[in-house]
């Protein structure tokens, strides 16, 4: 998966002019990939059962999709103690970034948006709206640590790209 995510970065550093125009894209295809991923951890499910609660959907995305993703769990899921929707959830040695070499004008380029489109796209899917960003949160003992803040949407309203994946268009044949 490593060496088909490095080839992702190559293909679209191609087609970009800018980090955050670059994020912006890892983003929006880790987020196709996150509405497949949930129908496919869903399907696989035996017992599943639509979650209702907020903190459910959570250790859902941290235990059963890291799992299916990374083949281990998240190492941790916080709440924010500044603003009460917001959560986080860290992983202190990411796979997906393991093997990448980022140039040094893109030192600030943060791959992990991938992974936050993906995670976007389980909570858009599971009915709580969400923005979900990667941050780089490195210490001394875990140099490449991340945390995927999410913060969901008080509106309600779910983005359009969600919605263009559920909509079957009607073709009228007159």
């Amino acid at each position: 998966m490593t060496f088909l995510f490095s080839e992702i970065l190559q293909y679209t550093q191609k087609k970009v002019k800018g980090i955050q125009e670059f994020e912006k894209r890892l983003s929006d295809l880790g987020y196709r990939v996150g509405v497949k991923m949930l129908e496919l951890v869903i399907y696989r499910e035996k017992n599943y059962k639509r979650d209702l609660k907020l903190l459910q959907v959570l250790q859902f995305v941290h235990t059963n999709l890291w799992m299916v993703l990374f083949n281990k769990k998240a190492d941790a899921l916080e709440r924010s103690t500044e603003n009460e929707d917001e959560y986080m959830i860290s992983d202190n040695d990411p796979m997906i970034t393991k093997f990448i070499s980022i140039p040094k004008e893109m030192s600030s380029l943060n791959c992990s948006a991938f992974v936050a489109g993906i995670i976007e796209a389980v909570m858009d899917g599971c009915h709580f709206p969400a923005k979900v960003s990667a941050h780089s949160t490195g210490t001394d003992q875990f140099p490449t640590r991340t945390t995927y803040l999410i913060k969901f949407d008080k509106s309600g309203k779910f983005p359009s790209l969600f919605l263009s994946y559920f909509i079957v268009p009607i073709y009228s044949y007159s």
